[in-house]
């Protein structure tokens, strides 16, 4: 799950494994496979670091990770 903003502010989690398309429409638009789509402040780029960001935190167990 990533978090994004709606247009009002809003901040709610989407499951980014459900996302079909994203484009910027100039307004960032996340169209989900079941066609719902949600408009949304943070631009493409974005969205994407933040999917890269949690697959790596998952695949390499960085959140369990003990750091002295």
């Amino acid at each position: 799950m990533i978090k994004v903003t709606r247009l009002n502010g809003k901040e709610y989690y989407i499951n980014f494994d459900l996302i079909e398309t994203i484009e910027e429409t100039p307004d960032t638009v996340i169209t989900l496979r079941d066609g719902k789509k949600y408009v949304v402040l943070e631009n493409v780029e974005e969205i994407i670091q933040r999917i890269i960001d949690f697959k790596r935190k998952v695949f390499t167990n960085e959140n369990i990770l003990i750091k002295d």
